[in-house]
């Protein structure tokens, strides 16, 4: 599919991330003004409210004080019907409707839906190798059951947060392998996981196949899994990541819808070991998202969401086969995206293989972990004929942890 054009002419561009194939959704204010529903269309956004009239959904779904929630319960037919009005009305040869738009520049982004829960997942197959390299040896990376399900632990929807949003560096019980005993501190191995977040949009009641769940996806957002790697390798045994992962998930300002992305679909990966029938790939269900982490600015890593080994449908297939209910808003995390090379890495941990061996920035200085003060970001885009379809950045800034909470 070529570039479809606006007349709206940033949108035209090769180089933006908001074409008219994209119109990703988001939720906006200028000023003190309300939050408002918005979509991002070249340098701009659309206000959707002023342009009611021209949409087929009821005018209070485009005044959702949730953010994008309301057309998510409408279903996946409203969803297409939605977007395909919207591609209608900022086409080259539509109407022009300038005193809808906000420039982006005057804008400040807000959560675009209300997260409902929070599950993350580990179905990267690299990321996985590595961290259990590091911990079990090569011989061990991978627990038996890997290669049969996906992995994932259930989050706190309380702790999601919108790209901007500063960090606070967590206190939590450390204890070193030399240690007798824990004790109470900042975090001194603080992370990042690059992740992209599926948004369930059709609630569920039981267990639902694999397409079933592809269909239930409204679209995807970028992810990072802030992870305190230290407090992480004294609490996970035997059931999990839990303070270590409660800080905060930070997920981007724009939901790129399943239907955009549609065009860049690819296959999962060669299965070692087949699956189960229920999660059985039954076509392509992955994405060709390149995928990037920055610290301070300055490019650490590149990857891609093809490299998933689980697609988000088999997340969600598998999630709901105990007959566990999802509800409108869900988010699944896919777990950290990394590639076979050590450029390819979503997280300082493997960057930095457990601080071993540091990354090494343009400047010359090592690199572990987060420093205070640092701004890391993720970005993501899939490139089409040209043009591009972007998720727009997911920032976070970390800062220095509390006074001591619990100091008497």
């Amino acid at each position: 599919m070529p570039l479809i054009e606006s007349w709206v002419t940033s949108a035209n561009s090769a180089e933006t991330p908001f074409p008219l194939n994209n119109l990703p959704y988001g939720v906006f204010s200028v000023g003190d003004g309300p939050k408002k529903l918005g979509v991002a269309i070249g340098d701009d956004i659309l206000d959707v409210e002023l342009v009611c009239d021209a949409m087929p959904v009821n005018s209070d779904v485009l005044r959702d004080p949730r953010g994008w929630n309301g057309l998510m319960e409408l279903g996946s037919t409203a969803w297409s019907t939605f977007r395909t009005a919207l591609t209608h009305l900022l086409s080259a040869n539509a109407p022009a409707r300038p005193d809808a738009l906000v420039p982006q520049t005057h804008a400040t982004l807000h959560m675009p839906f209300t997260v409902s829960e929070y599950t993350d997942f580990y179905s990267g197959r690299h990321h996985a190798t590595n961290v259990g390299t590091m911990f079990r040896g090569a011989e061990n990376a991978l627990s038996p059951n890997w290669l049969h399900i996906p992995i994932g632990y259930n989050g706190r929807a309380s702790s999601v947060v919108v790209s901007g949003t500063d960090i606070r560096r967590p206190w939590g019980q450390l204890k070193g392998p030399n240690d007798e005993a824990p004790r109470w501190a900042p975090s001194q191995r603080f992370d990042i996981e690059l992740e992209v977040g599926a948004i369930v949009g059709n609630a569920s009641n039981g267990p639902i196949s694999v397409d079933k769940a592809d269909v239930n996806i409204f679209g995807y957002v970028l992810l990072n899994d802030w992870s305190a790697r230290d407090i992480q390798a004294w609490e996970y045994q035997p059931l999990g990541p839990f303070q270590s992962k409660a800080t905060a998930t930070t997920i981007g300002a724009w939901i790129v819808t399943a239907e955009a992305l549609a065009p860049f679909r690819c296959d999962t990966p060669t299965r070692q070991k087949p699956l189960l029938p229920h999660l059985r790939d039954t076509g392509p269900m992955l994405y060709n998202i390149a995928l990037s982490v920055t610290l301070n600015g300055e490019q650490i890593a590149q990857t891609n969401y093809r490299e998933m080994y689980y697609s988000a449908a088999q997340q969600l297939a598998h999630h709901t086969s105990s007959g566990c209910p999802m509800r409108v808003g869900d988010l699944l995390g896919s777990g950290t995206i990394s590639g076979p090379e050590r450029e390819n890495r979503g997280s300082l941990l493997e960057l930095s293989w457990g601080g071993k061996d540091p990354l090494m920035l343009a400047d010359g200085t090592p690199r572990s972990f987060i420093h205070d003060g640092d701004t890391l970001g993720l970005h993501g885009a899939a490139e089409g004929d040209g043009y591009r379809v972007g998720f727009g950045a997911c920032f976070g800034t970390v800062r220095p942890a509390l006074e001591d909470p619990f100091r008497g």
